[in-house]
């Protein structure tokens, strides 16, 4: 599903609102700015797109071996939510210019601000990673393992 939305708003952004265009919605709270993105989140180490790209590829690789040992719906959702994310960006660095995995990933929210002012512009799929990770992180401190048991003996039900 997240897959799913983050394409297809970046192919309604790419579409309809030109790169550099400022739309502001909600009185100002939130704006469409259409960017690309050759680094990591917020612009992190741009230049570095083919070493992201095949980060991305080993991180869906390992959610993907992982999810045969998950039975715990929270890790299900935080890493359903990463992989979506990552594999939305993945494609945009695949498949936009300038090149076979070199792409700009395609970057358009911002918050507060036009042109990322405030916040460093960013999409559904960063969205998700976050969020993904955020979660991973709540359901590790409370002990939660993959196979839906709760601390390290294994032996007690997680409630998640």
């Amino acid at each position: 599903m997240v897959l799913v939305l983050d394409l297809g708003t970046k192919l309604l952004v790419v579409a309809t609102v030109e790169r550099g265009a400022d739309i502001r919605l909600l009185g100002g709270a939130l704006y469409l700015t259409h960017t690309r993105n050759t680094g990591a989140a917020f612009s992190f180490a741009e230049g570095f797109t083919v070493v992201f790209t095949l980060i991305a590829v080993a991180v869906a690789v390992v959610i993907v071996r992982t999810a045969r040992r998950l039975f715990a719906t929270g890790w299900a959702v935080a890493l359903g939510l990463v992989l979506g994310g990552a594999v939305g960006n993945l494609v945009d660095r695949v498949f936009r210019e300038p090149g076979f995995l070199r792409g700009g990933v395609v970057d358009f929210i911002s918050v507060f601000a036009p042109d990322g002012e405030f916040y460093p512009v960013f999409n559904v799929a960063d969205s998700a990673i976050v969020c993904g990770g955020v979660l991973g992180v709540v359901l590790a401190l409370r002990g939660v393992e993959f196979d839906g048991t709760r601390g390290t003996g294994g032996d007690a039900p997680a409630r998640d």
